[in-house]
């Protein structure tokens, strides 16, 4: 790595936490679904990431405009991709209101094959914008592994294994964001080290061939030793109470509407609908 990593404080909203499938699930009535605590609801994977002034949106999956309702969230000044499957690209359309609001394209970056399935599937969000704005506009740069500058902020995309695809996680001082993991590099690994805050893909009890199961997630999660791991991406399986007392000190069950504040000196703080503020 040849870049300064971001020194200052960062803020992490969890817009969703949810698997493709989302939780409830359809005609389900496990404990998961049928439970009455907001922390079992959970919307596809996203998250906002908040450095120097800017904001930062991770993934657009299909509940974009019902998250960005609910969190009020009115701005974004750049998009980070982590791979194109439909539970985390295909909300892309609702980024237009974003568009319209800035009256700005929208910087929007991702790897080679994440690119790719943009200009694909979704050619038109590469026009020229109208005079009513009335679709997304996106300026695409490609990155790999090498860290980057966002006016003041350096990003570091962070290359992990989605079964066979390459895909990116993103790391931001001391936060780092990796959803739908299956192998991660002893070099990754090691670019990791030092998070205060590592969100972490776990996905289900059993083990899956393109993500993180519970036990895989946790024995990760204990190799890069962040200060705090918080499991995102979990499909109706896994039950928010269960899970929580499962896990090892140092590590929480995420949910939808999660705000962590990392300050460049202080420990982590949580808060969220469903908890009062408290430090880790």
């Amino acid at each position: 790595m040849n870049a300064v990593r971001w020194q200052g404080d960062v803020e992490v909203l969890l817009l969703g936490v949810g698997s493709s499938g989302g939780s409830p699930a359809l005609g389900c009535q496990c404990p998961t679904c049928s439970s009455n605590d907001a922390r079992n609801i959970r919307t596809r994977a996203s998250a906002v990431i908040r450095a120097g002034g800017f904001t930062f949106l991770i993934d657009t999956g299909p509940d974009l405009r019902q998250q960005a309702l609910r969190e009020q969230l009115l701005h974004v000044d750049a998009v980070l991709y982590t791979h194109p499957h439909a539970d985390h690209l295909n909300g892309i359309d609702d980024l237009r209101a974003f568009c319209w609001l800035q009256k700005a394209a929208l910087p929007t970056f991702g790897n080679r094959l994440m690119l790719t399935h943009i200009r694909e599937r979704f050619l038109y969000t590469l026009m020229k914008p109208s005079d009513f704005w009335d679709k997304p506009v996106l300026e695409l740069h490609e990155v790999e592994s090498e860290p980057f500058d966002f006016k003041g902020v350096t990003i570091e995309p962070i290359p992990v294994m989605h079964g066979k695809w390459p895909i990116l996680g993103w790391r931001i001082g001391g936060v780092a964001y990796l959803t739908d993991v299956s192998e991660l590099s002893e070099d990754c690994i090691a670019r990791l080290q030092g998070l205060k805050v590592l969100f972490l893909d776990c996905l289900r009890e059993k083990p899956h061939p393109t993500h993180l199961s519970v036990e895989q997630a946790i024995a990760l999660a204990q190799r890069i030793a962040a200060q705090q791991t918080v499991m995102i991406h979990m499909t109706h399986e896994l039950e928010y109470h269960a899970l929580s007392l499962r896990l090892p000190a140092g590590m929480v069950v995420g949910f939808d509407g999660m705000k962590i504040q990392i300050g460049s000196k202080d420990e982590p703080q949580r808060s969220g609908p469903a908890t009062a503020s408290m430090q880790f």
